[in-house]
C-alpha cells in the first residue's frame, strides 16, 4: 500500500512539474524540498502520532515519506524526455498537452520510476519492520516482523531464535527486492 501511493502520487506530481514547468514545478519542487530535508522516519512518526495506530496508517505515514523521492526522479525524467524531438513534433502538430504527456512522457519515463519502486519496497519493508519495533505498528496479535523482533527481545538469553528469525527473515527479503531491484534498472523498468 505505502509503495503504491507513494509511486502513484508522487510520479504523478514530479510528472507534471516537469512537463510543465514555471510556477508548478517551482511549488512542486519547493514542498519536495521540505519533504526531503525531514528524514522519512521522523515524519512517519509524526504522521502515525497524528493519524494514529494501525497497519493503514503506517502505510499512508510510510508513504507520505516517499512521495518525495518519487516527485524527484519523476520530473527529471519528464525534464529529459520533454527534450526528446518527438515530444518536440507532437507539440508543434498541436496535440493537447495532456495527450503528449500520457501517450509520449509516461511511458518514455517509466523505466527509472519502475525500478525506483521496487527499491522503494524494500525500504517500505524496513520503515514498516521499525515502527512496528517502536509500537507504532497494528495492535497485537498481528504477526508483524517488527513487533515479533519487539517481543521476542526480552528473551535474548534464553531464547534467541525469537528476534533472530524475524530479523533474518526482514534482511532477507530486502536483499531479495534489492537485488529485483539492481535487475529491473539493468533492463530499464521492463520486465523480461
Amino acid at each position: 500500500i505505502a509503495v503504491t501511493i507513494a509511486l502513484v502520487s508522487g510520479s504523478l506530481f514530479g510528472l507534471l512539474a516537469g512537463f510543465l514547468g514555471g510556477w508548478v514545478d517551482q511549488a512542486v519542487m519547493r514542498v519536495v524540498d521540505v519533504l526531503l530535508a525531514i528524514p522519512s522516519l521522523l515524519l512517519s512518526l509524526a504522521l502515525i502520532s497524528a493519524l494514529g495506530f494501525g497497519s493503514t496508517n503506517v502505510a499512508i505515514a510510510v508513504a507520505i515519506g516517499s512521495v518525495a523521492t518519487f516527485a524527484r526522479i519523476a520530473r527529471s525524467e519528464s525534464l529529459r524526455v520533454c527534450q526528446a524531438a518527438y515530444v518536440e513534433a507532437a507539440r508543434a502538430m498541436g496535440s493537447r498537452w495532456y495527450m503528449t504527456l500520457f501517450r509520449h512522457v509516461v511511458p518514455n519515463s517509466a523505466g527509472p520510476i519502475i525500478a525506483l519502486a521496487v527499491l522503494e519496497f524494500g525500504m517500505a519493508i524496513l520503515s514498516v519492520s521499525a515502527l512496528s519495533f517502536l509500537g507504532y505498528g497494528a495492535p497485537r496479535p498481528a504477526p508483524e516482523w517488527g513487533s515479533l523482533i519487539s517481543e521476542g527481545r526480552n528473551y535474548l538469553a534464553a531464547a534467541g531464535w525469537l528476534t533472530t528469525l524475524p530479523g533474518l527473515v526482514i534482511a532477507a527479503t530486502v536483499l531479495a527486492v534489492n537485488r529485483l531491484a539492481r535487475s529491473v534498472g539493468a533492463t530499464g523498468g521492463k520486465f523480461s
